[in-house]
């Protein structure tokens, strides 16, 4: 049998058959020795948990450096609604999805990826974001016990999912469970409108949308498992059937809502980065509007204006931002309005700030009908 690793071992090695080749002098000249990739400057960044972003430059005050960032992959059961019912989860960090990155176009993300001897199975990392070698996945791999770390160069400004992608039907398992993320590589002189002019954000909030496919019993209750191992032929009937059992924002259903609710005032701008790594979806903020909107997430590319409502690719992350202007809650949702309302893809923004009746104004409320 051609297993997983001979593959990655065969993508290792045409990659170093590929590097002997004759090279062009300007592909050569473009390549920085490890001389001076050990000269750059090196940061070292925690991450955090989502919504939220680690502190970050908007507009790059310095060169490349080398950005450093640790993940450690965490095995464990999720519950996913207000039911109880429980996914035996895989995540990085410990989050569905895992934290964003944030680095500049030109420098280098460095990964060490942990994976503790207290898992069950084998994970990697795919980015979107990198080049060659299956996005880093050939060169991730690693067992309970293990850990790897990967160097590649941001080449390409915007949005990007990383997730897991271990061997054939491991990948989307994985991937379902919760092993997805985003990198986000700004451009070096900050986001740009499509005049060119320079556009900035006073907040950032980051959602990750996940379909879940949770196994039922006989009488439609949804099962709960001792293990990964034992959910795991009953999870891939349910995948196979390609209908989610839930459809939810950060992990959960309600877990951006009530009192967990991003917040917000009126004037501010807020950058909104939406990723689904394996369905398309079509996110819409009720009262407000995509001012600039990157629906494929690529900063090289211009924005689009005004949008309603945007979409975003299965396997991939965009970005959206927002000036709010009214006060009070807007619902963020999936605008397949039965996977927002009955699946649990919903967020709410909690907006503080004065009214404006020019606007909108409530002319006259609510009463009975004038009989004359």
């Amino acid at each position: 049998m051609f297993t997983r690793r001979q593959a990655l071992l065969g993508v290792v090695a045409a990659g170093a058959a590929a590097a002997a080749l004759p090279r062009t002098a300007s592909a050569a000249a473009a390549r920085a020795t490890e001389a001076e990739i050990a000269a750059l400057a090196r940061e070292t960044v925690t991450l955090v948990a989502p919504p939220f972003v680690h502190a970050h430059e908007q507009v790059a005050r310095s060169g490349p450096k080398v950005v450093e960032f640790t993940m450690t992959i965490e095995e464990k059961p999720v519950v996913i609604d207000d039911e109880g019912t429980v996914l035996q989860g895989m995540t990085f960090d410990g989050s569905i999805p895992g934290p964003m990155m944030v680095v500049h176009d030109g420098d280098y993300v460095e990964l060490t990826l942990v994976n503790p001897g207290s898992n069950s199975m084998p994970h990697n990392i795919d980015f979107h974001a990198a080049t060659g070698a299956l996005g880093g996945g050939a060169l991730t791999l690693i067992n309970p016990g293990e850990q790897v770390k990967l160097r590649f160069k941001a080449t390409r400004a915007g949005t990007f999912v990383y997730h897991c992608a271990p061997e054939g039907p491991m990948i989307p398992w994985h991937v379902v469970s919760g092993m997805s993320g985003t990198i986000m590589i700004l451009p070096r002189d900050g986001l740009k409108n499509e005049k060119g002019e320079p556009l900035a954000y006073d907040r950032i909030f980051y959602i990750g949308e996940n379909d879940f496919y949770i196994p039922r019993d006989a009488d439609g209750n949804f099962k709960t498992y001792e293990s990964h191992g034992d959910s795991y032929a009953d999870t891939l009937e349910v995948m196979k059937g390609l209908v989610p059992t839930h459809v939810v924002f950060n992990g959960a259903k309600g877990s951006l809502t009530g009192d967990k609710a991003m917040r917000a005032r009126v004037g501010e701008t807020v950058l909104i980065v939406h990723c689904q790594a394996n369905r398309d979806t079509r996110p819409h903020l009720i009262g407000g509007h995509g001012d600039y909107v990157w629906e494929a997430g690529k900063f090289a590319n211009p924005p689009a204006r005004n949008l309603e409502t945007w979409f975003i690719r299965g396997g991939s992350a965009g970005a959206a931002l927002y000036t709010f202007l009214q006060p009070g809650v807007y619902a963020y949702v999936n605008h397949n309005l039965i996977e927002a309302v009955e699946l649990g893809a919903t967020a709410h923004f909690l907006v503080e700030g004065e009214w404006n009746d020019d606007l909108m104004k409530q002319v006259e409320a609510p009463g009975p009908i004038p009989t004359h």
